[in-house]
């Protein structure tokens, strides 16, 4: 396949499967192309790559012989794409990008997912800061569904609680302990009395809600897992951070925006004040332990004003 993948995702899969594990994958990707356009039973052919794009996949803008546009996402198996189908194939289109079955007998692959085209170039975070966040509450509720019976997603709980070691080893900075600490202990709280096992995106904020053309606003790139809503919130919360820094009343907007969006979804504030802590201080620590340091220090700045 005559094609480059984005500098994003390479520097993305080096950090988190090593830089072995990313070239290895990252050598097989023509030959997985190639096998996944020929399993849809489409004849598509590349239009192009979208870029930047994300930082666990490579998603290739595709177009059948008859001239429907689709998108084909290919993920290494350590971003789970198994489990991305599972949740797009029971939402079927409702609040997230559809799943398109292969035809004409081919077979998925895979690693490999033909999806809807949607307009990459086009997210909430085109739209103004109160648009945007209407727009994505709108969103995000068609998605908390009940799981399918039978289902493998992990819980808000294991998923959590897979990062507490890391968090750990971090507080050994006595800069960052008190933050840590307070994330860990309102954690254990949290997961004590979880209310809900909802199917969750998992990852949503206004970069994963794509214009589209069935519905406005559809979401994509889900990291999906079972539990309560105000998990799902969290990452939301903290939107734009680099904006909220930059503003003398940052700290007063997203102590607003917790309620703003505890209010208009119905969820516990105090709740979702909890898990927005605790997702910031583990996607600080986590930012700077790959070498993100400015990333790393703006997240961890946010949770500070929590």
């Amino acid at each position: 396949m005559g094609f480059e993948p984005p500098q994003r995702l390479v520097r993305a899969l080096g950090e988190s499967y090593g830089d072995t594990a990313a070239g290895e994958w990252l050598a097989g990707l023509p030959a997985l192309t190639g096998q996944a356009l020929a399993a849809t039973g489409r004849a598509p052919v590349v239009e192009r790559v979208a870029a930047p794009g994300g930082r666990s996949s490579l998603v290739l803008l595709v177009r059948g012989a008859d001239g429907t546009p689709a998108a084909l996402k290919l993920a290494p198996s350590g971003a789970a794409p198994e489990l991305e189908q599972a949740a797009l194939a029971h939402w079927n289109g409702w609040g997230a990008v559809r799943l398109l079955d292969p035809a004409d007998g081919g077979r998925p692959v895979a690693g490999a997912l033909l999806l809807e085209r949607l307009h990459p170039e086009m997210s909430l975070r085109s739209l103004p800061e109160a648009k945007a966040l209407l727009e994505a509450a709108g969103t995000v509720r068609r998605l908390w569904v009940d799981p399918p019976a039978g289902h493998g997603f992990e819980t808000v709980a294991g998923r959590t609680g897979r990062r507490v070691d890391a968090m750990r080893a971090a507080a050994s900075d006595p800069a960052l302990e008190p933050l840590v600490t307070a994330a860990l202990a309102v954690r254990e709280e949290l997961v004590a009395g979880s209310p809900e096992a909802l199917l969750l995106h998992g990852n949503f904020r206004q970069s994963k809600v794509l214009a589209g053309e069935r519905a406005p606003w559809l979401t994509v790139g889900p990291e999906p897992l079972v539990g309560e809503r105000a998990y799902d919130l969290a990452r939301l919360v903290r939107d734009r951070v680099e904006d909220l820094i930059a503003s003398p009343a940052g700290a007063t907007t997203a102590r607003r925006r917790v309620k703003k969006l505890a209010d208009s979804l119905d969820v516990d504030q105090e709740r979702l004040h909890g898990w927005t802590l605790f997702r910031a201080v583990e996607s600080g620590t986590r930012a700077l332990a790959a070498g993100r340091r400015q990333e790393g220090e703006v997240t961890l700045e946010f949770a500070g004003w929590l």
